[in-house]
């Protein structure tokens, strides 16, 4: 457990504001995804649920969703040695104030109240699982949402508090156990780490707008006894003074995101793709608008543009689906191979490439099937998400395998949950960088999607002097 009390200084704002915290990557959940979930918000003590989740449940309010607060304790602790207040009634002020302050974020909040000891929340897990547990079946009863769209909102696990580390706890064993998604605000965390600690590089950034900002300030404000002293006499001072409040007047919020668990029909895999991609592909040319949106289109343009060299020898495309970027890359490599696992979608990319000569398409799936040869390109655009984990380490496997010294590997994919499959954007170029360990010449990475330009070794490099060879943006 954390050592810490409210009264030290810890780390100011300013050197949160330099480490780099507000280019962390965007939450992706768009307004339709937050809309089309419920959430359960789970708070330690009144406060919690401002200062750690107050934008997002405006953001939430604003789009029509459902949210229901869990309030575990009435913070009835947090000035044990008031001269002025006893317990129970700091109790009573906390909850009138932690009501007020609800009405800030939600319109109609509802809000229950589970009456366990300040401090002790450790000795009362049964009674948290349970509340839990009642909670998600009410909240899954009344909206008839499947498991993968109800999300936990809770305390940070490691947040240095012993009452937030054990609601954290519980909330990430109901997530898992029950397949939901699991959003961990921190609170604590701010005062006692360090910002060079590497538990928040890993983090995401939910930005506010000014109308979020307001409520979630108003929201902070209504818990006057813990923003303003009790009285002046001592025992009674702020709990929360203004240097800290600054962590929580950011133009964002951060969580640690832990995505929810595939459906209850389970998870697909690569040998599931022909099948899925040929429905979703038959009577529509186009079902994914690569030609006609501008989000695709702007998504091809910086893949292409990213790519550090302007020709290839051999170019291999993993999952082209109607072609649209194959084309495109195909200008820029001496010999080129498109391959995908849906034949019908591959039949829309052969006719887009016959004019073509040095192109040619083939129908694979991977990582089961592979052509032969050696590439100095490879794209993976869209796809790793596709596979299992155990397919995606056999991709990369072959990736690595097939691409040339010095050569380029492309990754770009969509950065939101992929319904039916266990993996995600994010995870994919995870996986890569740990299985690869290669050279990062390029990362973007948006609310919506992420593209990264990993490097094969060169010749007589192993994988670490790689990586000092060309500077990387990191993650």
């Amino acid at each position: 457990m954390v050592s810490f009390t409210h009264q030290d200084a810890g780390t100011s704002e300013d050197a949160w504001a330099a480490s780099g915290l507000a280019a962390l990557p965007e939450l992706p959940l768009d307004a339709g995804e937050l809309a089309g979930q419920a959430f359960i918000v789970l708070a330690a003590h009144p406060d919690d649920e401002s200062l750690g989740a107050g934008g997002l449940m405006a953001r939430i309010r604003g789009l029509g969703g459902r949210v229901m607060v869990l309030l575990c304790t009435a913070g009835e602790a947090s000035h044990p040695d008031s001269p002025t207040t006893t317990p129970e009634q700091l109790a009573a002020v906390r909850l009138r104030e932690f009501g007020g302050a609800l009405t800030h974020l939600l319109p109609d909040p509802d809000w229950r109240f589970l009456a366990l000891p300040d401090g002790q929340l450790a000795g009362h897990r049964a009674e948290l699982m349970s509340a839990l547990q009642q909670a998600i079946a009410d909240v899954t009863a009344g909206s008839g949402l499947p498991a993968e769209r109800i999300t936990l909102v809770a305390p940070y696990r490691h947040d240095g508090h012993t009452d937030h580390d054990a609601l954290g706890s519980a909330a990430a064993e109901a997530a898992g156990a029950g397949g939901h998604g699991l959003l961990e605000y921190p609170i604590w965390y701010w005062l006692w780490a360090d910002a060079t600690d590497r538990a928040w590089q890993s983090w995401l950034r939910l930005p506010l707008d000014r109308a979020e900002r307001q409520a979630k300030a108003a929201a902070m404000t209504a818990h006057t006894s813990q923003v303003r002293p009790l009285s002046g006499q001592p025992g009674d001072g702020v709990l929360l003074p203004p240097a800290f409040l600054e962590h929580f007047e950011r133009p964002f919020e951060t969580f640690a995101w832990q995505r929810p668990a595939a459906g209850a029909n389970g998870s697909y895999a690569a040998a599931d793709a022909e099948g899925v991609f040929d429905v979703v592909h038959s009577g529509n040319d186009d079902p994914w608008q690569y030609t006609t949106s501008w989000y695709e289109q702007r998504k091809r343009s910086l893949t292409l543009a990213a790519l550090p060299s302007l020709t290839y020898t051999a170019g291999l495309e993993i999952g082209c689906s109607i072609g649209t970027l194959s084309v495109e890359l195909a200008q820029r490599c001496t010999s080129f191979l498109a391959v995908d696992a849906s034949s019908a979608a591959l039949a829309h990319a052969a006719r887009r490439l016959e004019h073509m000569p040095a192109a040619r398409t083939r129908h694979l799936t991977v990582p089961q099937d592979w052509p032969d040869g050696r590439f100095d390109l490879i794209v993976v655009s869209e796809v790793g998400y596709y596979l299992s984990p155990g397919e995606l380490a056999e991709l990369f496997k072959r990736v690595e395998a097939s691409l040339l010294p010095g050569g380029t590997l492309a990754l770009c994919h969509w950065r939101h949950p992929i319904s039916g499959w266990e993996l995600d954007g994010d995870s994919v170029h995870a996986a890569a960088r740990r299985q690869l360990g290669w050279a990062d010449a390029g990362l973007y990475r948006e609310r919506d999607f992420i593209l990264e330009v990993l490097i094969a070794p060169g010749p007589g490099e192993d994988q670490r002097t790689a990586a000092a060879v060309v500077p990387g943006t990191g993650s």
